[in-house]
This record gives C-alpha cells, sequence and structure tokens, in this order.
C-alpha cells in the first residue's frame, strides 16, 4: 500500500469512525457490517470497515478478538482488493492470510474471478519462497559472536541506534578503557533491569540479517533491509514481485508512486467531503466534474510512465500495528526496498511514515 493510499484511508477511517461514534458498533457488528458490503460489492466501503475494526481489534478491551479476526481480515481485505483491480495488493493479502491460515482455500463460486487468480497467485508465491521471514528467525540460532569492542565497534550495525549525542560521545573516546566504559553504559542505557533482553535481542537480529542480506561484500546488516530488521524485527508478512508502471521510485525515473485503486480512494473521499459539507450547509453535495479531473490528474496525468519491470523488482515488508513500536500511530508501515538497474539494490524508499517508524525505534526503552 502507498503512504497516499494509506493515509487517504486512515481520513476515511476518521470520518466513518465520527459518524459511528453515537452507534459505537461492536467488533461482530462490524464483521457483519463488512460481509454484507462484501456481498453487496462495495468494496472500497468494506475497506474502510476494516480499517474501523482494526482500530477496535487493537483495544485492551478486545485482545481476545485480536488473534481471531486476523485471518478472515486479511481474506476479506484481499477479496476486496482484487475487485477494485488491485491484482498485487490483493496477493500480499491473501499471503497474509494464508500465513496465518495455510490449509485454507477459496470458493470458486463465491468470489469472483479476480479474486480467485490473486488467490492462487498467493499460493504459489508463498510455496515458492518457503518459510516467511518470520518463520524463518524464529527458528534462528546465531553461529557468531558480537561486534568486538574495537575502534570499528562504532561503525557497525549499532550505528543504527545510536543518537547524535552518543555517535559525538563515541567518537571521543580514543582508548581500548574509553571505549570499553562507553560501550558498558550504551547497553546499560538500553537493556532494563526488568528486562535485560534489549542487547541480546538486538544482536540475534543483527546475526540474521548478516546471513540473510548481504549484498555483495556489504555486510548485511549495513543494507538498507538490513538496518529495517535491525532496528524493527521481521515483518508481518512481506513478498518481492517485478516492479510495475507507475512504482518507480527511484529520483531520476519520474514516476508516480501511486496506483489507479489510490485515485479511485482519493475521488471517494472528495465525494465524502462534498456530503459532510452539504450536512453543514456548506454546498450542494455534489462533486464538479473539474474537482473529479483535478483529483485524477494527481494519479494518472503527466509524468505517470510505465518502468521497465523485466529486471526491476521491488521487495516489500509490512508491518502491522502490533509489530510497530509503542508511540506510532499507523495501523501498518510498509518498507519497500527497490531493485533498478542505474538505481541500486534493495534501497528503502525514505517514505516519512517508514522513516518516523524507524526513529522511533531508535529511542532507548521506557
Amino acid at each position: 500500500m502507498t503512504t497516499a493510499a494509506r493515509r487517504i484511508r486512515i481520513v476515511l477511517l476518521g470520518l466513518a469512525a465520527a459518524g459511528r461514534s453515537l452507534a459505537a458498533p461492536t467488533l461482530p457488528e462490524l464483521f457483519q457490517q463488512m460481509k454484507e458490503q462484501v456481498k453487496a460489492e462495495k468494496w472500497a466501503d468494506a475497506l474502510v470497515t476494516i480499517e474501523v475494526m482494526d482500530v477496535e481489534a487493537a483495544k485492551p478491551a478486545n485482545s481476545g478478538m485480536k488473534a481471531q479476526l486476523e485471518g478472515p481480515l486479511a481474506f476479506y481485505r484481499g477479496v476486496c482488493d482484487a475487485n477494485l483491480g488491485s491484482a498485487d495488493k490483493a496477493q500480499a493479502d491473501f499471503e497474509a492470510f494464508l500465513n496465518v491460515k495455510p490449509d485454507a482455500g477459496i470458493d470458486e463460486k463465491a468470489y469472483s474471478k479476480k479474486a480467485v487468480a490473486a488467490f492462487a497467485a498467493a499460493q504459489k508465491s508463498i510455496a515458492s519462497q518457503g518459510p516467511s521471514i518470520a518463520r524463518a528467525y524464529a527458528n534462528f540460532r546465531p553461529e557468531t559472536k558480537p561486534d568486538p569492542v574495537n575502534a570499528e565497534w562504532g561503525d557497525g550495525p549499532v550505528k543504527w541506534l545510536m543518537s547524535d549525542s552518543e555517535k559525538a560521545g563515541w567518537a571521543a573516546a580514543s582508548t581500548d578503557d574509553a571505549r570499553q566504559a562507553f560501550v558498558v553504559q550504551f547497553w546499560k542505557a538500553r537493556n532494563l533491569e526488568d528486562d535485560p533482553s534489549f542487547q541480546p535481542g538486538f544482536e540475534k537480529r543483527v546475526a540474521f540479517a548478516d546471513v540473510n542480506f548481504k549484498q555483495g561484500e556489504k555486510r548485511g546488516s549495513l543494507t538498507d533491509r538490513g538496518m529495517v530488521f535491525v532496528l524493527l524485527g521481521p515483518p508481518t508478512y512481506g513478498g518481492r514481485r517485478k516492479l510495475g508502471a507507475k512504482e518507480d521510485k527511484s529520483e531520476n525515473a519520474g514516476m508516480s508512486s501511486v496506483d489507479d485503486h489510490d485515485s479511485f480512494i482519493a475521488q471517494k473521499r472528495v465525494q465524502v467531503q462534498a456530503a459532510q459539507a452539504q450536512a453543514n450547509g456548506q454546498g450542494s453535495g455534489k462533486v464538479t466534474m473539474a474537482q473529479m479531473a483535478t483529483t485524477n490528474d494527481r494519479y494518472v496525468g503527466p509524468g505517470t510512465e510505465a518502468a521497465n519491470a523485466s529486471k526491476d523488482y521491488q521487495e516489500v515488508w509490512h508491518y502491522r500495528k502490533e509489530l510497530l513500536p509503542k508511540n506510532v500511530s499507523y495501523l501498518q508501515v510498509d518498507a519497500v526496498f527497490v531493485t533498478k538497474k542505474g538505481y541500486g539494490d534493495n534501497i528503502l524508499q525514505r517514505e516519512p511514515d517508514i522513516l518516523t517508524t524507524l526513529s522511533a525505534a531508535k529511542q532507548k526503552p521506557q
């Protein structure tokens, strides 16, 4: 999901939640509402309801239902995305569903050909990928020792954690004793007395990244994927596919970072805002052709080109709310890595949401 689409959905979520605040529907009621919207083929409305359910499920009072909803919501999200023409998004949704229910299938008579095709693609993708990153990490046993404390220690993966003041302090530590004292204090500030697991967890993630994300002679934990993994750990789910039209975000490409579904959701947002303005006595509630054209040009207007996807691809790691730092408010954050000739290998697309999340992950535990 692109940043634009995610922000638009969050806006729609706020509008939807505001309209329902008096009724305060329960999760089962929302689930039934979402199923009725799917049955009526109101795909965009169903996606908004799913986002509302994500918010409700994250509340402590509903913790018992959160795990139960993970699979079904991923499935219905896939159905909606498929029918909105977002086959790649639908495949990622169905992969998330199959990670929860690996032996599940789809009723080919009950769902559209688009949904069935995306589900089949998800099954094929999972079969070819082998174990997920999360499962591979859970079974991983480091065979290397942590980095030794020497003059190069601060240039290693620990640099992803360092604050500016700590970098200055490390630079000033010019003797072995000073460096050793710095390192002791560095980990002491992060290993809480009632939870001394921060340092061991960090070192395990570093070891895993070194084994799995090495690029040429570059150490795995020092690559972009390594940085994200070291700070956030394994994603909820992820996948890799060819870099398609409008998805190339390299600076010299000049291409759009959004797709047709983003345009659809943006137009729906304009319609919702017009309806609310009418309810407040401001306007007729109608959206003019000029307004719709202006909205559409943001997504499919000049500057949108087709990328050469024959050898280019993107890898996307999806982090759901439960895996994000506590002080991050996003429902989901996507780390997108682009590989493109002349641009680089697995380059993190530095969108505001992922940068905010990585910055939060660097903060010392409270």
